[in-house]
């Protein structure tokens, strides 16, 4: 059978234009425990500026959970532009659309459209049940008409990171983890993430951030901004427990180079201060982003100190889009932000 590669596809940047974005309305009480009820607020927000400029998909369960996702979109104190939201009756597990939503690819020469999907095991088999979640993508495809791919391995969207030119960035900490394909080698892998992605060069950055239970997603670490740049979180703290694999990583990303050869631009990002709640320190991190097509959503802690150092270096390295910070302090105990939650879907 032909890989998406074979057939022409490939996985655009975030930072191309959009046609969607794909959620999964919150409801799992346990990732949110004693706190589901704050998060809405934050959730509705970034609906509501998405909206602006792009649809909104939103997988539910059924018609009472439609509702009451109406009821909070109209009671938040935000302006959704409801003719931009859609509803999908994809029941789900969790809310974590990125891991588990479609992977959408596309044909540039063709104008075609598909979609890849991976198999979804919650982190390493973290939190069962992740049967609703795992059969999303499909669904997602049968409801837009689009072919889909399922390469029938374990991969997380917020575990690759894409230039839209050829260049992947993962993790070894994540996708070597032996409690996602054991049975893959390293360049078994690779050569996974080149056939269904359609890139050509994959580089690999070590550890994730404190409190990151995916074992080391890229999207709390480093992005791409455009084709040849990556902003990256950096902790001025030495003696905090993210300083030593973060440095790692800023260390292995100055030598490497892209698909054309040419060594990656940098931008250092602060990491905010260490959240901690219930004695639990959080994976706080500004570079759980999402680009959008008029925005950029960044997660903001409450930080006197490094949030609007962080919303003024993004902005820097984002001219034509507005970069808005949401209080991202609630949400995170799910251990999650803005770009965690959320998939886009590219326009062709």
């Amino acid at each position: 059978m032909k890989t998406p590669k074979d057939l022409g596809f490939i996985f655009p940047a975030e930072f191309e234009k959009q046609r969607a974005m794909w959620l999964s309305w919150p409801h799992k009480e346990a990732s949110w425990p004693g706190k589901i009820e704050t998060i809405y607020g934050p959730y509705c927000q970034f609906i509501s500026l998405i909206s602006e400029s792009q649809k909104v998909c939103i997988n539910v369960a059924d018609e009472k959970m439609k509702q009451f996702a109406l009821d909070k979109l109209q009671t938040t104190n935000c302006k959704p532009k409801f003719e931009n939201i859609e509803f999908y009756f994809n029941p789900t597990n969790d809310a974590w659309c990125r891991d588990h939503g479609p992977a959408f690819v596309i044909n540039r020469a063709k104008k075609e459209k598909a979609i890849v999907d991976w198999d979804y095991n919650a982190w390493g088999d973290k939190y069962p049940p992740f049967d609703l979640d795992d059969v999303i993508p499909t669904l997602i495809g049968k409801e837009l008409n689009l072919p889909v791919f399922h390469p029938k391995i374990i991969m997380e969207g917020g575990s690759v990171e894409f230039n839209g030119k050829g260049t992947l960035i993962s993790t070894t900490g994540c996708l070597l983890n032996k409690n996602r394909n054991p049975h893959l080698t390293q360049k078994q892998i690779e050569q996974y993430l080149a056939d269904y992605y359609g890139v050509e060069n994959i580089l690999w950055l070590g550890d994730g951030i404190t409190g990151d239970d995916t074992d080391g997603h890229i999207d709390d670490i480093t992005r791409f901004v455009n084709e040849d740049t990556v902003v990256t979180v950096i902790e001025a703290n030495k003696a905090d427990e993210n300083f030593e694999p973060l440095q790692d990583n800023l260390k292995l990303l100055q030598k490497m180079r892209l698909q054309n050869g040419r060594q990656i631009n940098i931008v250092e990002l602060p990491m905010p201060h260490a959240v901690i709640y219930e004695d639990q320190r959080l994976p706080a991190s500004y570079a759980n982003f999402y680009i959008a097509n008029q925005y950029v959503i960044v997660p903001t802690f409450r930080d006197d100190k490094n949030d609007q150092v962080a919303l003024d270096v993004l902005q820097g390295c984002f001219k034509d889009r507005k970069v808005v910070g949401l209080d991202s302090t609630d949400l995170i105990w799910g251990l999650g932000s803005f770009h965690c939650l959320s998939q886009q879907e590219p326009e062709i």
